[in-house]
């Protein structure tokens, strides 16, 4: 049935009969796509299960034409509203573009020039797509307003937080729900907010971002979208590459409004929480009760999100904040934990063997220090190690070991940041000397000291012939 009413929009409007017809692959939504083609012309035939969402699309749609933005047109709908078909954009999605960066965490130059490029055009989408828009065109509310605010937080409620079986006082949170309402309801905004707006719902056409699946927008503040994009759970943005991207959303802005460029970070992040709580509770409902396995590997990057969130925390919202702590630390999340990196540093002899690396990582960096002038060959220092004030003078005052650890700084420190950005958990760096005392103790407690100062990361430091032990933390 779905195939005859797409076949004969396409026949109507083409003129062409007996299109081929090829189902394409559905996203989260209860939508059904296919592409029909004949001879050169290729269109995608649409069914959609509500005939009121279909409405939303089909009339932003052909606003979005008119404002000249990168929206796909429809060009033909059946009598009934369920059926339509619009614009064939191709196969390339922005989510499948970054995909190197989103799976290393280091983006290349063209994968951040994409992103650059989208999040500018996000602006324009927002501003120029509510100029003269009758938004109660949208579905299932013309504006954000704070019944959607409450959906939202009530699909977290009881579509994650309960399946979690956390016993939790509703009304303290509905307390701070309140407040969090209020909070985010206080910038009355004519802009169009997307709502899902996510580098999977961003088609490529010739390298220019277009825009697809737009059909629960509404009037609503611009920080929405912001957060849905740059906090997207599987994007694994970077800070750095995260902080460029908004500065690049804000000169975007900048084109049509006054943009007070603190104010807007402040309320950004109320909006990052409220978002990662929406997507939560969607994952939740799709994942646990519509049983669909995508969202369930979904949910450890979310949680990964509020986690960095919470570092921070939210004084205005005390119950809610320590809930969501409580809730991150569970058992059963305990796998969704992102580990950090350690750097593991060791000192070692070489008569008695490199020391093995129990990550089975291959052992990193060994370096030999063995060319240093060596206290060992005075009796003076026999009972003294690199970690005594005698040694440490003997080896800074003639220069020769600052001057080897000046040029292994640099070189740690690309590397420390790489395994940092590509989202590694274990890099060793060793140090050795003849018989593991002065030269190899010296250089791995200030090769320990600089990582920890420097990227404030967890290091573990063994003196292996002391069989001494030091943790740093941030």
């Amino acid at each position: 049935m779905d195939m005859q009413q797409l076949i004969t929009l396409f026949t109507t409007f083409t003129g062409k009969a007996n299109p081929t017809l090829e189902a394409l692959p559905s996203s989260g939504s209860n939508r059904k796509y296919f592409r029909l083609k004949k001879d050169d012309l290729s269109l995608i035939g649409v069914h959609g299960e509500s005939r009121e969402e279909n409405r939303a699309f089909i009339a932003l749609s052909r606003h979005f034409h008119k404002q000249r933005l990168n929206a796909p047109q429809v060009l033909a709908v059946s009598d009934d509203d369920m059926f339509y078909i619009q614009q064939d954009l191709g196969d390339e999605i922005l989510f499948d573009a970054i995909k190197g960066g989103r799976l290393t965490g280091v983006f290349s130059h063209e994968e951040k020039a994409l992103l650059h490029k989208t999040i500018a055009m996000l602006a324009d989408f927002q501003v120029k797509g509510a100029e003269k828009l009758d938004f109660n065109v949208c579905h299932p509310l013309p504006e954000f307003n704070q019944r959607s605010v409450y959906w939202d937080l009530n699909y977290f409620k009881y579509n994650f937080l309960k399946t979690t079986g956390m016993d939790f006082q509703e009304d303290q949170l509905e307390n701070d729900f309140e407040k969090l309402a209020e909070n985010l309801l206080q910038d009355q905004s004519e802009a169009f907010m997307y709502r899902d707006f996510q580098s999977r719902n961003v088609m490529l056409v010739d390298g220019n971002p277009w825009f697809i699946d737009f059909q629960g927008g509404r009037k609503g503040p611009v920080y929405y979208d912001v957060a849905s994009f740059l906090w997207q759970a599987k994007a694994n943005f970077p800070d750095e590459l995260r902080n460029e991207l908004i500065h690049t959303y804000i000169e975007s802005l900048k084109k049509y409004q006054h943009v007070d460029e603190s104010g807007f970070l402040k309320q950004l992040r109320q909006f990052v929480l409220f978002r990662t709580l929406q997507v939560l509770g969607a994952y939740g409902f799709r994942g646990y009760f519509e049983k669909k396995p995508h969202f369930i590997q979904s949910v450890p990057f979310a949680l990964n999100n509020l986690r960095d969130l919470l570092k921070e925390g939210f004084e205005e919202y005390p119950y809610l904040s320590g809930l969501l702590r409580e809730m991150t630390e569970l058992k059963q999340f305990a796998d969704s934990r992102k580990r950090e990196l350690e750097v593991r540093i060791y000192s070692f002899a070489y008569k008695k063997g490199i020391p093995d690396d129990t990550s089975g990582n291959g052992g990193g960096y060994v370096f030999d220090c063995r060319a240093i002038n060596n206290p060992g060959k005075y009796e003076r220092y026999n009972n003294v190690t690199g970690l005594d004030e005698p040694v440490i003078q003997f080896l800074e005052e003639d220069g020769e070991m600052l001057e080897f650890l000046d040029s292994i700084y640099p070189l740690v420190d690309r590397h420390v940041k790489r395994y940092k950005d590509r989202g590694f958990t274990d890099l060793m760096i060793s140090f050795g000397c003849t018989g593991g005392q002065h030269r190899s103790v010296y250089a791995a407690q200030k090769t320990a000291e600089h990582i920890s100062r420097k990227f404030g990361i967890k290091v573990s430091l063994v003196h292996r012939e002391q069989n001494l032990e030091q943790v740093f933390r941030d």
